[in-house]
């Protein structure tokens, strides 16, 4: 598979790979986990890795990927890694200490991105950006109306590249990604599954997505899973989009989703399945 192919343009002239692999598992799973499936994701094929300060593990993430460069699987280059800045370093003084933390906990140079990972102001970013400790900035959970002020903030040297949002079926944020794309902002989804159900944010009641009885008929009419279908969904709408599993079988599933893809009618089925429900109550 030529990873070329998988990736889309940010507005600051770096590429992203349409698919992520992400990090953040609940409390109870060992660290030692976290870094056995970043392997195991590198592997099959990810490229992209998504970390941050608040998920406690860059460490464990930063071996999994030293350690596949190390073997010749990759190279530096061919990962993009995104890490997020947490709002307890949001002062300006604090914000290229708090990167620098991240590097150091990762033993990398750079990070292909850094978020702002809840609304707070950009401009402390831009010196990480000149630095190089950062070759691209972006923000994660905001809205349209927050999207608007940042992006007329006077004295705004470097765009967000990318907004990185809960967005799945049942949230499929629609207006955000048509706000966005106009902006030529990419919008990044997490969540994309639904949840994995971290009882620390997520109602235990709350509905499962890939237990979703349209979601699996269409899985059974394409001969996929559910969670292929649900990423191939985000995948044609434009969305780059992330997700997690410990499990060696699914890691591999997931990284098919670029062997099929959805009818124009399926796409509006499933657009008929959002119901604005938000499983990350921590935004």
């Amino acid at each position: 598979m030529d990873q070329k192919h998988l990736r889309v343009a940010l507005n600051d002239g770096h590429f992203i790979p349409v698919l992520g692999f992400g990090t953040n598992v609940p409390n109870k799973v060992p660290k030692s986990k976290v870094m056995e499936a970043t392997k195991l994701a590198i592997d099959a094929g990810f490229r992209h890795i998504d970390s941050a300060y608040l998920y406690q593990n860059e460490e464990e993430v930063g071996l999994a990927i030293r350690s596949k460069i190390a073997d010749g699987t990759v190279k530096r280059e061919d990962i993009f890694y995104t890490s997020k800045l947490w709002p307890t370093f949001s002062k300006p003084e604090l914000v290229q200490p708090a990167l620098e933390m991240s590097l150091k906990k990762l033993q990398l140079d750079y990070v292909d991105l850094y978020l702002i990972h809840f609304p707070t102001p950009l401009q402390a970013m831009e010196k990480c950006k000149e630095l190089g400790l950062a070759k691209s900035i972006g923000v994660s959970n905001f809205n349209c109306r927050q999207m608007e002020k940042i992006l007329n903030k006077p004295g705004l040297k470097y765009k967000p590249v990318c907004n990185q949002v809960e967005c799945h079926p049942y949230l499929n944020q629609s207006k955000l990604l048509a706000f966005c794309k106009s902006k030529d902002v990419v919008l990044v989804g997490y969540c994309a599954l639904g949840t994995a159900r971290d009882e620390r944010w997520v109602d235990p009641s709350s509905p499962v997505l890939l237990e979703d009885p349209v979601l699996c008929a269409m899985a059974k009419k394409h001969q996929r899973s559910p969670a292929q279908i649900a990423l191939r969904y985000q995948l044609q709408r434009g969305v780059v989009v992330l997700v997690q599993s410990f499990n060696e079988k699914r890691i591999k599933e997931n990284i098919q989703i670029f062997e099929f893809q959805l009818t124009s009618e399926d796409m509006k089925i499933l657009d008929g399945l959002n119901r604005n429900f938000r499983y990350n109550t921590a935004d």
